[in-house]
């Protein structure tokens, strides 16, 4: 009986997409931290209000350029690698420019509706604390998984890509 390699395009189960999303957070604290510090350099900003607008648009463009090189390179930022994930379209196939942007972009859609729900609970219960309620927002993007037939995350149903197991397994 001989073992043949081969990968399995299977979808991965929601905790291993959750443990690549928090090394992804580990890692884009990094890239966070490295971008504001070139900023509040550039920028001679003393304090993290200085410019916020501008500090916000730069960290969207950073991250984006982070998850777009990745996608499209190899379809795998480090910790999808890590958990052997891929990012390919609903055909397999490696994502394009304009498909990963898209992607991108869809992404913040969800966490961002929940972000403005948490500042409306705080302004109207009166309390600051309940901002804290902010860390939970890219949970948000789980919730669609429950109700989605491959449990897809919303933003690659609409897209049209999707996270696979690339893991490799023996065939007999």
């Amino acid at each position: 009986m001989s073992a043949k390699a081969s990968f399995s395009h299977s979808l991965p189960s929601r905790w291993r997409r959750f443990s690549s999303m928090m090394y992804e957070g580990v890692l884009l604290f990094g890239l966070v931290f490295g971008v504001l510090l070139v900023f509040d350099f550039l920028t001679q900003s003393r304090h993290a209000l200085m410019l916020r607008d501008a500090r916000q648009v730069i960290l969207f463009m950073a991250i984006g350029l982070y998850f777009l090189l990745s996608w499209r390179r190899s379809g795998q930022t480090l910790p999808m690698k890590t958990w052997s994930l891929r990012l390919v379209t609903a055909d397999g196939h490696k994502l394009s420019w304009p498909r990963a942007l898209y992607r991108y972009v869809l992404m913040w859609i969800l966490p961002l509706i929940y972000a403005l729900g948490v500042q409306v609970l705080s302004s109207y219960t009166g309390y600051s604390s309940t901002h804290l309620l902010i860390v939970f927002a890219p949970l948000t993007l789980f919730i669609w998984t429950w109700f989605d037939a491959e449990q897809l995350f919303l933003h690659d149903r609409i897209a049209g890509t999707r996270i696979v197991d690339i893991r490799p397994h023996l065939k007999t």
